[in-house]
């Protein structure tokens, strides 16, 4: 099982602190971002990384290494900068990810998911889906939302869920692509038109890290608990 987490983004919103830090490093409950994905991933069992690098690419791979340090193997996909977005990303790094389903994560949300489920998802995943999708109530800052979703199945309206950052991706969700930059939304809307995009929601505590304002309301959060 292998698991990528998206990390090369430029984080304008966080600016001026993403100015010197890359925002998965940012840190949320004493612990960088990208650190509690690692974590808690290699907890559920899973032992292998792929992390793209655009914007200060090198801090992160200063501080996370090869990986040894959580027992995990970590492998890089250099973008340099400009990076190549989301769906550009995942492409690029293709080869490094393999066929079988994979995890995928947004290196900027804070989530207290079911890790280990998440593992079985992506075994379980049917072949004739190219993803599965964990969705959240929309949020304030999001009230359009991205998704529908119909039982277990994803649908393009009405969007009445906004997309988590967390989801099963299989590499054929990508045939015909080229490299280059291109983000992930196109895809997964032409996949839940063709029924092929499956997900669930999630209300457990979770924040997508892309503003001052929300950094804060998350680190209140948990220490309020």
């Amino acid at each position: 099982m292998k698991a990528m987490i998206l990390s090369a983004g430029r984080g304008e919103r966080m600016r001026p602190l993403t100015d010197r830090l890359p925002k998965p490093l940012i840190a949320v409950g004493g612990r960088p971002l990208i650190e509690h994905h690692i974590v808690n991933l290699a907890a559920a069992g899973v032992r292998e990384f792929v992390i793209n690098l655009g914007w200060l690419g090198e801090r992160l791979r200063e501080v996370l290494g090869d990986g040894s340090r959580f027992n995990v193997h970590i492998r890089y996909s250099i973008e340099g900068w400009p990076a190549l977005e989301t769906g550009g990303g995942v492409f690029n790094a293709l080869p490094l990810l393999g066929d079988a389903p994979f995890l995928l994560l947004n290196g900027d949300v804070y989530a207290e998911c079911d890790w280990p489920a998440w593992i079985v998802r992506a075994h379980e995943l049917p072949e004739q889906d190219l993803a599965h999708l964990l969705l959240v109530p929309n949020p304030l800052h999001h009230p359009n939302g991205d998704f529908g979703l119909a039982g277990s199945r994803v649908c393009n309206s009405p969007a009445r869920f906004t997309f988590s950052g967390i989801s099963v991706q299989r590499a054929a969700l990508f045939e015909g692509c080229q490299l280059g930059a291109f983000p992930l939304l196109p895809l997964w809307r032409k996949a839940a038109a063709a029924d092929r995009i499956s997900g669930e929601v999630f209300e457990g505590l979770w924040s997508d890290v892309g503003t001052p304002e929300r950094l804060w309301q998350i680190e209140s959060q948990l220490r309020a608990r």
